[in-house]
C-alpha cells in the first residue's frame, strides 16, 4: 500500500479521535471493514477544514480563498488530476476520492454537499443570513451526512429512498444550532434568519430577548416534527449496525431539545451535562427503544416561561403576548 495512503489514514484517525471520541468509536465499532479507514478520512478531513475556517486569527478573504482552494482540489480530483503542493491533510481527501469507484456514490454526494456547507460558513461569518439559506445550509449538511452514514455502514444493504431520509440529520443540525447559538454568535456566526430579526427588531446578538426565545421555542417543535418522522424512516433500515447508528446519532441530539426546554428557551454557552453518566445512559436507552420500536414516555413541550432576566422596551411576538 501507498505510504501516503498509509499515512492519510493514520492522520484521519487522529484527527477523529481527538476531536470527537463518539464519533471515533461509532465508526471503529458500526462502519464495514472495508471502509472504516475511509470513514476516519472523511470525517477528519471535513473536522480539519472546519477547524481552519473556525480560526479566529483568519480573515475573511483568507476563509474564503481558502475554503475556494478545497473545492478546486475536490473538483480536480474528480478529474483524475492531483495538484502538486498538497499538505497532508489534503492527501485524505485525494485518498477518499481516489478510492471512489461507484458512479453517483453517496460518498460523492457528501464530499460535494459537505463542501458546499464549509464554503458557506467561510462566507457566513459576520453577516446575517437570509431563511432560505438558513434551510439550504441544514439541507446540505442532512444530505452529507445521511448519505455518508449509509455509505459507509451496512453500505451493501438496502436504505429507505425518499426524502424522509435526510429529516434525522436536518433535525439534528437545527439542534446544533440553538445549542451552539450562544457561543456561534460570539463568534459572528448567526444562526437566526434576518427576517424574523427585522420583524421583531432585535439584533441577532440578544440571544436572551423575549422575542428571541420565541424563536427558539418554534425551532425545537420544528426539530421534533422532523424527529418523528425521521424515527419512522430509519426503523425501515435493514442493516441492524446502520439502524443503531442512526437512532444513537439522533438520541444526542433529542436529550438537547430536552434541555433547552428545560431551561425554559434560555440558553447557555455550555452543556456540561450531556457528557455526564446520566446523561449517556438516557441516550443509550432513547436509542434502544427506538431501536426495538419500545414504548417511550415523552414530556410534554415547555411553554415560554417568564425570562429570570429584565427585558426592556422589546415587543413581544406574535402568539407570545400572554405569556
Amino acid at each position: 500500500m501507498d505510504k501516503k495512503v498509509q499515512s492519510s489514514g493514520r492522520l484521519a484517525a487522529d484527527i477523529t479521535k481527538s476531536a470527537s471520541k463518539q464519533t471515533y468509536y461509532t465508526l471503529r465499532f458500526f462502519a464495514d471493514r472495508n471502509r472504516r479507514a475511509d470513514a476516519y478520512r472523511a470525517y477528519g478531513y471535513f473536522r480539519w477544514v472546519d477547524d481552519v475556517i473556525d480560526e479566529e486569527a483568519g480573515t475573511s478573504e483568507k476563509r474564503i480563498a481558502f475554503a475556494d482552494r478545497q473545492k478546486r482540489l475536490l473538483e480536480s480530483c474528480y478529474r483524475g488530476e492531483v495538484p502538486s503542493g498538497l499538505c497532508p491533510e489534503e492527501w485524505m481527501l485525494v485518498d477518499l476520492v481516489q478510492h471512489d469507484i461507484e458512479k453517483n456514490s453517496g460518498l460523492q454526494i457528501y464530499l460535494r454537499n459537505m463542501m458546499d456547507v464549509m464554503a458557506f460558513d467561510a462566507r457566513r461569518r459576520g453577516r446575517v443570513v437570509s431563511q432560505v439559506e438558513l434551510y439550504e445550509y441544514s439541507h446540505k449538511l442532512a444530505k452529507a451526512v445521511t448519505e455518508a452514514l449509509y455509505y459507509f455502514i451496512g453500505h451493501d444493504d438496502p436504505s429507505p429512498r425518499h426524502e424522509a431520509r435526510y429529516l434525522a440529520v436536518h433535525a439534528a443540525h437545527i439542534t446544533h444550532m440553538l445549542r451552539d447559538a450562544k457561543e456561534d454568535t460570539v463568534s459572528g456566526y448567526f444562526n437566526i434568519p434576518k427576517e424574523y430579526l427585522q420583524e421583531h427588531e432585535i439584533s441577532p446578538r440578544e440571544v436572551d430577548s423575549r422575542a428571541y426565545r420565541a424563536w427558539l421555542c418554534g425551532r425545537v417543535q420544528v426539530a421534533r416534527g422532523y424527529f418523528t418522522l425521521a424515527h419512522e424512516c430509519t426503523a425501515q433500515v435493514k442493516n441492524l449496525r446502520c439502524r443503531l447508528a442512526g437512532f444513537a446519532y439522533t438520541a444526542r441530539f433529542e436529550w438537547m431539545l430536552d434541555a433547552i426546554e428545560r431551561d425554559h428557551y434560555c440558553l447557555r454557552s455550555e452543556y456540561p451535562e450531556r457528557k455526564s453518566l446520566a446523561a449517556g445512559l438516557w441516550m443509550l436507552w432513547h436509542a434502544l427503544t427506538s431501536m426495538f420500536a419500545l414504548p417511550v414516555l415523552k414530556p410534554e413541550p415547555r411553554k415560554l416561561a417568564p425570562q429570570p432576566v429584565r427585558i426592556v422596551n422589546l415587543r413581544a411576538p406574535k402568539g407570545f403576548e400572554n405569556f
